[in-house]
Formats: structure tokens, C-alpha cells, sequence
């Protein structure tokens, strides 16, 4: 079994013009609006193996949040260029790439393309995968690349919006 969450980055701020876009930094209600998914992660139980992020700070720092909430090693976390701007085949590049031996996974980035993605597997399709959404989806094979052609569940879908 394969394990596979995507979040996108929380919300982001577009205060300071003069920093480039993989330089925004979170807002203050992304943080919070993360840590409420973080408390939903924690209730849920989800420990991931791997967390894989964007290299963009807004992303990053959305990881960071996540993995310190949920007590997995901030250090552990590797930023991926190749996730900024990315397109679903070079996700799915990236997901087939981890190592077999890794069976929960977790990605950090941005839409549209985690909204594609996502759609690839939800039932009723969603119109945005919104900052600090989080999807998590098991699929029943021993190989990343062979997910997807798996048999899937998806475990849940996560807006801050749904949580207290």
C-alpha cells in the first residue's frame, strides 16, 4: 500500500512587490489556517514517511509548520526546484521517483496543478484545491509508479474552511 497527501501552500502574502513569486512569504492567517490542518492531521494520525516540498518560501514554510505540528523531523524534509511550476507529469515524475521502500508520502505545493491532480482522483471533482487544502489518497500496490493504474481510496479532503 502507497499513502500519497497533497497540500498546497497556505496562504501567502503579495505585500512586498519587489519579491519575486518564489519569495512571498505566508500571511499570518495562512499560519493559522494551517495549524488547524495540522490539528486535523494529528487527529487523523497521519505520519508521513517523506514530506517532499516546493522550493518556494510560501511552501517551504507550509511544510515546516506541518512537519514540526506533526513531529516529523523539519530536517527530513527535501525542497524540490522541480515541484515549483510544475506541471501533473512532473509530479507524478517526482511521486515515481521515491523509493519503494518509502510507503507514505507527502507533497508540499501549488496549484493548479495540485487541483488537477487531485481531480484525478476525487469523486465529485473539486473547483480549487485552497490554500492549506490537504488530500490524502491510499493506494493498494508496493510501487509508486504503478498508482495510477491502483486500485485507490481517498482517506480525506481538507479545507481549513471545515475545520473549528
Amino acid at each position: 500500500m502507497k499513502l500519497l497527501t497533497l497540500v498546497r501552500h497556505a496562504k501567502s502574502s503579495w505585500s512586498n512587490f519587489d519579491l519575486s513569486d518564489h519569495d512571498r512569504s505566508l500571511k499570518n492567517v495562512g499560519v493559522k489556517r494551517t495549524n488547524k490542518v495540522v490539528s486535523y492531521l494529528i487527529e487523523y494520525g497521519l505520519m508521513p514517511e517523506l514530506i517532499l516540498s516546493s522550493t518556494a518560501k510560501r511552501a517551504l514554510d507550509t511544510a515546516k509548520i506541518i512537519a514540526g505540528g506533526i513531529g516529523y523531523n523539519i530536517d527530513n524534509i527535501i525542497a524540490k526546484k522541480s515541484i515549483y511550476h510544475a506541471d501533473t507529469d512532473d509530479i507524478y515524475s517526482e511521486i515515481f521517483s521515491c523509493d519503494n521502500k518509502i510507503n507514505s508520502l507527502m507533497l508540499v505545493g501549488h496549484n493548479p496543478t495540485f487541483t488537477y491532480l487531485v481531480n484525478e482522483f476525487v469523486n465529485p471533482s473539486i473547483d480549487n484545491l485552497p490554500t492549506t487544502g490537504a488530500v490524502s489518497i491510499r493506494f493498494e500496490t508496493d510501487e509508486w509508479d504503478k498508482i495510477p493504474d491502483a486500485k485507490f481510496k481517498v482517506n480525506f479532503v481538507v479545507f481549513p474552511s471545515m475545520l473549528p
